[in-house]
């Protein structure tokens, strides 16, 4: 009788030991890119404007700093949702009940550098749901000297595929930490800015900056501000390590407009500011518009033509 209260004390025993493991496998497993905030539950408001059909275009002037000089550009933020396969991270063609709602945002810049031209793209795909970071973030720069790609893939780890004509950053992989991207805060601006990170935080800079200035994609520590004035917000970002900040100027009401942006950190000797200032918002279904009979929406946008 002993040995059977024995045995079935043990059999208790390692069933209570395997449920905590199990748990704490659960934890484990657990995807390190989601948050503890509940999910955004869109308004009618937010679908009738995000899921119309239509993407959001806006222009701007540009000033962009470059090798110790300030060059004239422009830039255009193109916002539109889409759907989503989480584990292959790429747009999904076809329905399917895996797929992930998010709002993509496409940032480009084109700018001269004396003789010869720089363009850059920045891709990011941020959940709707608000409740955890961009599931791929991506960006390349391209010009005369030669082109560099870099992808953020959201993962259990931040998985990172880097593609340069630069030695020291050629075709290289890797895994860091999940962190804070500051390519999806762009997205986050436009869900729910009250929610926006601030305070001290690990923020891993943008795609584009760590290209541009051959900073390895990692988190550093970083300050956070958000302020209101009257009908607009200001959400400046500081990173004491590059002596680099950022400041987003939108509009305190929904859609959350982005009005204009300023960076500013050194190059050489110098420290410069990139500025970007709004110069005008259209919403169409830019894809069905590739002939050349739509160049005037160029136009309306105050975008060069060729």
């Amino acid at each position: 009788m002993k040995k059977i209260y024995f045995f079935a004390a043990t059999i208790i025993i390692l069933s209570i030991v395997m449920i905590a493991c199990g748990n704490l496998g659960n934890k484990e497993d657990k995807k390190p890119f989601e948050s503890a905030s509940a999910p955004f539950i869109p308004t009618p408001t937010f679908n009738e404007y995000w899921y119309g059909g239509k993407a959001e275009i806006t222009s701007y002037s540009l000033t962009q700093a470059r090798y110790g000089e300030l060059r004239k550009g422009d830039a255009v933020l193109i916002y539109v949702t889409e759907d989503f396969l989480p584990k292959e991270q790429v747009k999904a063609d076809k329905q399917n009940p895996d797929n992930i709602s998010v709002l993509k945002l496409n940032s480009t810049k084109n700018f001269n550098t004396g003789i010869y031209p720089y363009s850059i793209m920045q891709s990011s795909f941020y959940p709707v749901s608000d409740d955890r970071s961009a599931l791929k973030v991506s960006g390349s720069v391209q010009e005369w000297c030669g082109q560099a790609y870099t992808q953020i893939n959201a993962r259990k780890m931040f998985e990172i595929t880097t593609h340069s004509y630069f030695e020291n950053e050629a075709d290289k992989q890797e895994k860091i930490p999940p962190a804070i991207l500051e390519n999806e805060l762009w997205n986050k601006i436009r869900i729910r800015p009250e929610q926006l990170p601030t305070g001290e935080q690990s923020i891993i800079p943008s795609v584009e900056y760590c290209r541009l200035m051959h900073k390895d994609a990692k988190a550093y520590k970083a300050s956070a501000l958000l302020v209101k004035d009257n009908e607009t917000y200001t959400y400046t970002i500081f990173y004491p390590e590059l002596d680099r900040d950022l400041s987003i100027k939108f509009n305190s009401s929904f859609p959350y407009e982005i009005m204009s942006w300023t960076e500013t950190y050194k190059q050489g000797a110098l420290k410069l500011s990139t500025v970007a200032t709004k110069i005008k918002t259209i919403k169409t279904d830019y894809w069905t518009k590739n002939k050349n009979e739509f160049g005037f929406y160029r136009d309306s946008l105050g975008l060069k033509q060729y």
